[in-house]
């Protein structure tokens, strides 16, 4: 089925974000790993997999619009060198992929593309969890201070 040009212009660009999000949490999920916080190593490391499952959602749409994905562009990566600054760094790439998602699902209702609209809510739903878990763990940190909040997410 061949797709709107713009619409495939607009999915090879949040793919663009989605693989940028993958190569930022996988770096802060093995920092985590290198300091021995393994929680957060681990939680770094399950959203980095959540992006790769919208990066393969979004090729296949880009595909079945009959479009090319293109895998080679990365946006500016903000690699934190502390954990605040990780999460901080990961907010700011939250806030812009839900404000991109919204964008795109609104373009896709416009061109009458509700298919590829339902999956951008799908994908728009996981950014939301994601960004209610970054806001969830700065507030600890502000309520029990950096110290005690780095001594609960080493161990399993």
């Amino acid at each position: 089925m061949k797709g709107n040009p713009k619409l495939i212009e607009t999915l090879n660009s949040l793919l663009a974000d989605e693989l940028t999000a993958i190569n930022q949490y996988m770096v802060h999920s093995e920092m985590c790993d290198n300091w021995g916080y393994e929680k957060l190593h681990k939680r770094f490391e399950k959203r980095a997999i959540d992006e790769m499952k919208h990066a393969e959602k979004l090729i296949a749409r880009i595909l079945f619009l009959e479009g090319i994905p293109v895998v080679s562009n990365l946006k500016k990566i903000t690699i934190g060198s502390d954990v605040p600054k990780q999460l901080a760094s990961d907010h700011e790439a939250e806030e812009d992929a839900i404000k991109a998602y919204n964008d795109a699902i609104k373009l896709a209702g416009e061109v009458g593309d509700f298919a590829t609209r339902e999956a951008l809510e799908s994908i728009l739903q996981d950014e939301d969890k994601h960004i209610d878990e970054i806001e969830m763990l700065l507030d600890q940190i502000d309520q029990m201070t950096i110290h005690h909040f780095l001594t609960m997410q080493t161990g399993e």
